[in-house]
Order: C-alpha cells, then sequence, then structure tokens
C-alpha cells in the first residue's frame, strides 16, 4: 500500500495512529453507499414485481409509452441547459459551468431513489412535505398509483419527476457561473434538493401538499422549478457577491453557437416537460404542446421587437432568450389556458424578461446568466397569469380565472407565488450561509483569473 493511502506517525512518536488518505475515504464511502443502494433494492424487489403482476392491467400502453418518451426529453434538456450555458461564459469556465449542469444527473438521480422522491410525493406529513415511507422506492412498484395517474406505472411517473428534480437546480448555476467552487457547490447541491425542492414540490404537486389544497395551480412547474430556481439564484448572486472585473471588463458570450444549439435542444425537450405533465395521451397534452409552441413563438417577437426599440437591432442572443423566457412563463400556464391566451404570455414574458435583465446592473446583483431576470419573473409572470387565463375548458380539473368571472384564483395564485419565492431565496440564503461557515464558497481570486476549468477540473476546452 503506497504512503499516499495509509501514512504513520514517526516512530519518535508515542503510538502508530493510522491517517487515511483522503482516495482512501471516497472508496470506502462509495463502497458503503453501493451496498447500501443494493441491499434496498433487493429488500423491494420481491413487492415490485408481484404488484406488477397482479395490477399490470390497468396500465394504458399508449400512456406509458407518451410519459416514457416525454421522460426522455425532460433528460435532455439538462445537457442541453449545459451547453446553453456553456457558450455564454468566458472559454475559460466552459468545462466548469457545463459540469455543474451535467453532475445533476449523477447526484440528484441518488437523491431522488434514496429519499428525494418519498419527501417530495410520498404520504403527507402535516401539509409540508412526504414522509420517508417511499425511501429506497419501497412502495414504488410498476403499477399504477392511484394517487397521480391511474394509467401509467409508479415508477415511470417517479422517473418523469426525477427529470424535473436534476434540472431545477442546474438552472441555478447560471447565476454563479465562473465563480463557485465545485466541492462547495456538490454540497450545496444535495442540501438545495433535500430542504428546498422536495418540500417546495410537495407543496405545489404532492398528495395533501398546502398549496395544492389551497388550490394553487402549476401545471409544468412555474412555481416549482422557474420561481424556485430563480429566487436561489437571487440569493446566490447576494451572497457570493460579483464576479471579478464585473462593470469594470467586458465579459461576451465566448461561443453563442453553443448556446443556439443549447436554446434548441431546450425548446424541443420542453415538449416533454410540459405536453407530458399532462401524464396520459390524450388531448390535454395536445393543447399544452400547441401553448408552449405558441408561447415560446412569441416570446422570441417580443423579445427581438423590445431589443430592437431600445438597442437599434435584434441580437441571436436575445432571440433565444426570448423562446426561453416564453417558454418559462407558458410552464404553469400550459395545460390551463388556450392557445390565443398563450399569445398574451407569451408576449409579455419577452417583454418583462428583456427589462428584468436590463435592470440587473442598476440594481446591483451579477446574475452571470440571467436566471433571475428569465427563470425567476418568467416563472413569478406566468404563475399570476395562470390567475388571469385559466379556463375549466381547457382542463376541467384546474378553474377558471379572473377573464372567465373569478377572481379567486388571481389571489390564490398571488400567495402561492410569494410562498414560493419566500421559501425558495430564505431557504437558499441559509443554506449558504451555513455552508460557508465550514468551507469557502468560491474560488480564490488567482483561480477565478485563472478559470474554472483549469483549477477545478484539470482540463481545458479549448487547445490551440
Amino acid at each position: 500500500m503506497s504512503v499516499n493511502e495509509i501514512s504513520t506517525q514517526s516512530p519518535q512518536g508515542k503510538g502508530e495512529g493510522i491517517q487515511i488518505s483522503r482516495k482512501t475515504r471516497i472508496w470506502i464511502a462509495g463502497i458503503l453507499l453501493f451496498l447500501g443502494v443494493t441491499l434496498g433494492s433487493l429488500i423491494s424487489f420481491r413487492e415490485t414485481f408481484g404488484e406488477f403482476i397482479e395490477e399490470s392491467g390497468l396500465i394504458n400502453s399508449a400512456d406509458t409509452a407518451f410519459v416514457f418518451i416525454s421522460a426522455c426529453l425532460v433528460m435532455l434538456m439538462t445537457p442541453g441547459l449545459a451547453l446553453f450555458y456553456g457558450g455564454m461564459v468566458r472559454k475559460k469556465n466552459v468545462l466548469g459551468t457545463m459540469m455543474q449542469s451535467f453532475v445533476t444527473l449523477g447526484v440528484v438521480t441518488f437523491i431522488w431513489v434514496a429519499y428525494g422522491y418519498s419527501l417530495a410525493f410520498g404520504p403527507d406529513v402535516n401539509h409540508l412535505i412526504g414522509n420517508l415511507s417511499w425511501a429506497g422506492l419501497q412502495g414504488v412498484t410498476l403499477a399504477p398509483n392511484p394517487s397521480y395517474s391511474t394509467t401509467i406505472p409508479h415508477q415511470l411517473f417517479m422517473l418523469f419527476q426525477m427529470m424535473f428534480a436534476c434540472l431545477t437546480p442546474a438552472l441555478i448555476t447560471g447565476a454563479f457561473a465562473g465563480r463557485f467552487k465545485f466541492k462547495a457547490y456538490i454540497m450545496f447541491l444535495i442540501l438545495w434538493v433535500t430542504f428546498i425542492y422536495c418540500p417546495l414540490a410537495h407543496w405545489v404537486w404532492g398528495d395533501g401538499g398546502w398549496i395544492k389544497n389551497l388550490g394553487g395551480l402549476d401545471f409544468a412547474g412555474g412555481l416549482v422549478v422557474h420561481i424556485g430556481s430563480g429566487a436561489a439564484a437571487l440569493a446566490a448572486c447576494l451572497v457570493l457577491g460579483d464576479r471579478l472585473g464585473y462593470k469594470k471588463e467586458a465579459m461576451p458570450p465566448h461561443n453563442l453557437t453553443l448556446t443556439f444549439i443549447g436554446a434548441c435542444l431546450l425548446w424541443f425537450g420542453w415538449f416533454g416537460f410540459n405536453a407530458g405533465s399532462a401524464l396520459s395521451a390524450g388531448t390535454l397534452a395536445i393543447s399544452a404542446f400547441l401553448t408552449t409552441q405558441v408561447g415560446a413563438g412569441m416570446g422570441v417577437i417580443s423579445w427581438c421587437l423590445t431589443e430592437w426599440a431600445y438597442r437599434g437591432r435584434p441580437t441571436v442572443l436575445g432571440a433565444l432568450s426570448g423562446g426561453v423566457a416564453g417558454l418559462v412563463a407558458i410552464t404553469p400556464a400550459a395545460g390551463f389556458v388556450s392557445a390565443t391566451s398563450a399569445v398574451v404570455i407569451g408576449f409579455l414574458a419577452g417583454l418583462v424578461c428583456y427589462l428584468a435583465v436590463s435592470l440587473k446592473s442598476k440594481l446591483n446583483y451579477d446574475d452571470s446568466l440571467d436566471v433571475v431576470g428569465i427563470h425567476g419573473i418568467g416563472g413569478v409572470l406566468g404563475s399570476i397569469l395562470v390567475g388571469v387565463f385559466a379556463s375549466k375548458l381547457i382542463n376541467p380539473d384546474g378553474a377558471n380565472g379572473l377573464i372567465f368571472g373569478t377572481s379567486h384564483l388571481l389571489g390564490v395564485q398571488i400567495v402561492s407565488t410569494i410562498a414560493s419565492i419566500a421559501f425558495s431565496f430564505c431557504g437558499t440564503w441559509l443554506i449558504l450561509t451555513f455552508l460557508s461557515k465550514f468551507t469557502d464558497l468560491r474560488v480564490s481570486e488567482r483561480q477565478e483569473m485563472k478559470g474554472l476549468d483549469v483549477t477545478q477540473h484539470s482540463e481545458n476546452c479549448y487547445r490551440i
């Protein structure tokens, strides 16, 4: 065994205390983790398989295939986001930025299987959180789960929701691109998904969650995904501080081609994100698909027109940002509003999000890639507009909004939006403040000048 792995105290010492190296500790933790997950899987296998045999006749093959494909599309959004963000940073931070997005597919997948899904969607505890009865996927079988869907396997529903959980913290990374230490980010990721995402998802979507019981509507993630990540992004910007040279030197995107490819993958994956949230291959999925496309298209038009008016010419980055803004705003409303309502929502999203992004320098926070202005503000706009445009003619399980003669839903949406902002912002602030007591959140000034690619991962994206 090499001296790098185990070292002893000096012969003159009073004993031979063994010190285990960091590499060995990592291997031991990994092996214990693997054994624990394997044991849990073996324990739950018999129950899962047996229930599938008894109740497989309740599964609808078309709905199952549709949600399966939708889950694949939502998974594609995370690497798409990595490309979208990677193209917008400076070339010294490309791999570091992409890694922060991509690693969520590993870390959050484990959390979701181990306990995250149970906290978010498990049996309710005081309308605030799920219990741990589904930890390790105990009871999450191949039979349908009547609480959420009666036509697809419970495990497929879990997988679909897992992809949302993977994407959401990745969205936050755009706010602190170029300055967050990777080790600290992994710790933040684990804590944020556990203490912010899982409770928020239970509030909005969980069986018994208080926002759901209140009547709040969020078809595909306006409150949970976009407001949750946008509020967290603002807290992270304020705690971490500005990038070196912010407002003093130009920091343009290094490769808009990467950003263009990433935006296209996001748009494509968003059809699974929104239409898939219908959880069945029916008319509601078609309606959500249509409103998604309309909202995104109007976001492109609105952002370009606004930018043209303010700056004298539209830009490619502006068009891509407008498309994402439209997608964000239509997300909570996709399955509750008509296509004509989506025109208004998408157009307002492009305009409002452009103005929000333009104001960030005046408000003195350094949001590197405009997470707050696009996801946060776009999510707030879309969530509130659900209370204006929602119609039971589109979705009988929803409610009528203001233009259909009911003001109650608008009030509920405002309360739900404020609660989501406050919970995510304050919770994220507390998590980062807690972590800062034990480790440096930011890389050093020297490391920031050299870039995350070299200092955090010992790699270069480009070699000349």
